[in-house]
């Protein structure tokens, strides 16, 4: 017995841009337990590179900045979907080009961009999507395992992270009073992927962040898709409004007495 119990249903799974992707990792899981999978990406550019990566899927176009987008490819979906069964919204976006600086000098715009894309994105899908997603359905968000640690490379993403676990809770209680959807947040540690790459002094933060892991090997993008794919399915019924935080136990092992040394070590 398929103990997820999520053959033949549909899923929608927004944010693959490669290989390397939580997107991609998910849709692979999905498509291991004989689930249908749809693919959104960011542009016609995208869709083309990453039909090479998965080929034979259906993927659609879909800037998230643009509402009207949005609409329409809830519009074209249900067109070939006469129902989903869960959205997996693994998008975020930060402006880096300026390299690393203090986050008091964040400007303006790149803060509300980020909060656009990686955050009330999030609220545009469901609301295009109600009528369309199972009444039982499942909507699960990628955040970070915490936004209280002020990591000065990761900045204002953050906080906007910290809006999208608030944003859950609320798309919770607001679906609740017409359906049983659900919606929560798998809250990863660090990952090797191409968009953390792009994240200044990124590299040196993973590796340490591995040793602090209590099996000092660090969280794959896989371990992230495997909790994805639970929370998708209705043996997570039970969960509702929550961020589950995947991190291989490192939030319990800032004190590592292999660290300490390390740090201590004159």
């Amino acid at each position: 017995m398929d103990f997820l119990d999520i053959a033949d249903k549909t899923f929608l799974v927004f944010g693959v841009a490669n290989k390397k992707s939580v997107a991609f990792s998910v849709g692979e899981v999905l498509s291991e337990a004989k689930a249908h999978v749809i693919y959104s990406v960011q542009s016609a550019e995208r869709k083309e590179s990453v039909a090479k990566i998965l080929p034979g899927a259906d993927i659609f176009a879909c800037d998230v900045e643009r509402e009207q987008e949005i609409k329409k490819l809830a519009e074209d979906i249900s067109k070939k979907y006469p129902k989903i069964h869960g959205i997996v919204h693994s998008i975020a976006f930060a402006n880096y080009e300026e390299g690393l600086k203090p986050f008091h000098e964040t400007k303006k715009k790149d803060f509300l961009q980020s909060i656009d894309i990686s955050c009330y994105s999030l609220i545009a899908i469901a609301n295009a999507f109600k009528d369309l997603l199972d009444v039982k359905a499942s909507v699960v968000t990628i955040s970070i395992s915490t936004t209280k640690m002020a990591a000065e490379p990761y900045g204002f993403m953050a906080p906007v992270k910290a809006a999208l676990d608030s944003t859950l809770c609320f798309l919770a209680k607001s679906f609740s009073s017409f359906s049983q959807i659900r919606f929560n947040s798998v809250n990863a540690g660090l990952l090797k992927t191409s968009a953390s790459a792009g994240i200044p002094g990124y590299l040196d933060y993973y590796l340490f962040s591995e040793q602090l892991t209590l099996r000092k090997k660090g969280l794959t993008t896989n371990e992230v898709a495997n909790t994805v794919a639970f929370l998708l399915s209705e043996r997570s019924s039970g969960i509702n409004a929550q961020g589950i935080i995947v991190d291989c136990g490192m939030s319990v092992n800032y004190f590592d007495k292999d660290i300490i040394n390390k740090a201590t070590r004159f």
